[in-house]
Order: structure tokens, then sequence, then C-alpha cells
């Protein structure tokens, strides 16, 4: 069963050593980068992302403070695990979490546009463009109250 978990002393070596493939490396910071935002920004909630007791990713989101609108900042499955289902299990439970939030009814996601794994996923649970690029990634958003929220 797929659960995401806080990540602490226990397991915090073992994030650091998740690794994607190297041709993936230019599609999302490192965790070690992700952690140390998510204690400059403490409002980035970084989880690790459990098989049962096996560590298989990584994934981060976060209540943005520039635009107060929900972001999945980062999402990795480490390269031993890819494949199996893991980024879309986890992606859902995040977003059951931030559908709590009644006063919200968006989450965003940005890609690097050659991640086509990434676009075909993020589609696939409901996510659309929304016209916008920053930096060099493509945003998407999905909207809760439409019909086609996953």
């Amino acid at each position: 069963m797929v659960k995401l978990r806080e990540i602490d002393r226990d397991n915090f070596h073992a994030v650091l050593g998740l690794s994607v493939f190297d041709e993936q490396n230019n599609f999302v910071a490192s965790n070690c980068y992700s952690l140390a935002q998510a204690k400059a920004q403490p409002e980035c909630v970084p989880l690790a992302i459990y098989d049962d007791e096996e560590l298989v990713g990584f994934v981060m989101y976060c209540l943005d403070f520039s635009d107060s609108e929900y972001w999945i900042y980062r999402i990795m499955i480490d390269k031993k695990h890819q494949k199996n289902g893991y980024g879309r299990i986890a992606i859902q439970q995040v977003l059951e979490v931030l559908r709590m939030d009644v006063a919200r009814s968006k989450v965003y996601i940005s890609f690097e546009p050659e991640n086509e794994v990434a676009k075909r996923l993020y589609e696939n649970l409901g996510f659309a463009p929304d016209g916008r690029i920053i930096g060099e990634e493509i945003v998407y958003c999905l909207n809760f109250t439409s019909k086609d929220a996953s």
C-alpha cells in the first residue's frame, strides 16, 4: 500500500539517496535542494513516498507564498521504482489532502516541455495547460470544481 510519510531523522538519508535516471536529472531538482527549500520556505510540505515499508520516491507541495495557490513543487520516483504507478498514486494522495481546503479550488504543477511522461501523467489526472511558462517550465492547472478533476 502506497503511503506518504513525513521526512524525519529516520528516513532523511534514504530520501537523499533516491535518484532518477541520468537523462531525467534536468527534469527535477535534487531532493537535497528540495529539503533545503522546505527549510527556507516552511510553507513547503516535503513527503516521502513508501510502498509498505520500502521508500520509492519524494513529493513536495506548497501553498505558494507569492500567489497563495497550491502547487505541487516536486514529484520524483527513484529509478528502481519507476513505471509502477507510484507517481500517479502519490499525486492523487496529495490532491486528496489539498481538496480538503475548501477555500481553494486549484492546484498547479509545472514541468520541462521535453518531459513527455510527466505531461501524459498530469493530463490523465485532469491537469490542463494554463497558458503560462515560468522559467522554462510549462504550467498546468487542475480545477477541483471542474468535471475533469479526478
